[in-house]
């Protein structure tokens, strides 16, 4: 089960030796032309964030390993993609790769298609019920096989006694492996930007959920926008 980082009572690092540990970040984007009282949040989610991982480095050891939703590639070329559509993990993984970590492809590109298809398809709406859970139920296997790859990816990299961050949405439904020691890095801060979305006007939401469906149909061939889903980290 998964720690939040405002629980933990000063780890020490000889805790979890020999264990392999896993930094769980939920990814927050910033869409075009976000209100200034979103921007501010937004960053200050990120600092908050790096903040919280140099504190688990410091604690409970050093990140060697970057996962990141959406690379199915480690190659500069596809790496430096991220910096356009989420500048913020972009550059904290960079950082952690400048100081010893490793890029691993979590993704498989066909898988990421399928998924965000059947997602745009969804948002489209239905006239026939029939057609609608068929959609539905293709969404949520190709989604459990999406997370599925990319637990898979992770248990298959991450070495006892390694550290290793994930980038990922809020809402997934992975269930890691229970050898692996999760912490949540949840700063009170995401709960401001948590009560900012639920409060802003009617006209932003509609307003950003036409930008995040212009976003997905770019995203074909780069990591994808973030689905729309209640927090469980």
């Amino acid at each position: 089960m998964a720690e939040e980082l405002g629980k933990i009572q000063r780890p020490e690092a000889s805790t979890f030796s020999g264990k392999r540990k896993l930094y769980v970040v939920p990814l927050l984007y910033r869409w075009p032309e976000a209100p200034n009282e979103y921007v501010s949040l937004f960053d200050k989610y990120w600092k908050d964030v790096e903040s919280q991982l140099r504190h688990l480095e410091q604690r409970i050891g050093a990140v060697k390993h970057i996962y990141h939703e959406g690379i199915d590639d480690t190659s500069e070329e596809s790496f430096k993609t991220l910096e356009e559509y989420n500048p913020s993990s972009y550059n904290l993984a960079r950082a952690f790769i400048e100081n010893g970590a490793v890029l691993n492809a979590i993704e498989e590109r066909e898988l990421i298609s399928e998924t965000m298809d059947w997602e745009r398809f969804i948002m489209m709406g239905f006239s026939s019920a029939k057609v609608a859970k068929l959609a539905t139920e293709q969404y949520r296997e190709s989604m459990k096989n999406r997370y599925d790859h990319i637990v898979k990816q992770i248990d298959e990299t991450l070495q006892p006694d390694e550290a290793g961050v994930l980038f990922i949405r809020e809402g997934h439904p992975i269930q890691f492996p229970r050898e692996i020691e999760v912490f949540s890095v949840f700063p009170p801060s995401l709960d401001e930007v948590h009560r900012f979305m639920r409060n802003r006007p009617v006209e932003e939401n509609e307003s950003e959920e036409t930008s995040a469906d212009t976003g997905d149909a770019k995203a074909q061939t780069t990591p994808p926008e973030p689905e729309k889903g209640p927090s469980t980290d």
